[in-house]
């Protein structure tokens, strides 16, 4: 598992497999918004269903300082 953030867009990766190629991700679930609205959750899945990752939109306010300590920066 690999944790990534973007401080500029402001958004998380939550990588879950050991590489994710940009043509991977066959489907996304969007629009999953966190309690009080803070962010957005965007699940990645390969072409057999299975969750590649997940992008947290609005990181700062979703994630614990300590997680986003821990993430590489991009």
């Amino acid at each position: 598992m690999k944790i990534t953030y973007d401080k500029e867009a402001d958004a998380a990766y939550v990588q879950l497999v050991d590489e994710v190629r940009d043509d991977e991700a066959s489907t996304q679930v969007h629009s999953i918004e966190t309690p009080g609205r803070k962010g957005e959750i965007i699940i990645d899945f390969d072409a057999e269903g299975r969750i590649l990752g997940v992008e947290i939109l609005g990181a700062k306010d979703v994630l614990r300082e300590k997680t986003l300590a821990l993430a590489e920066r991009l």
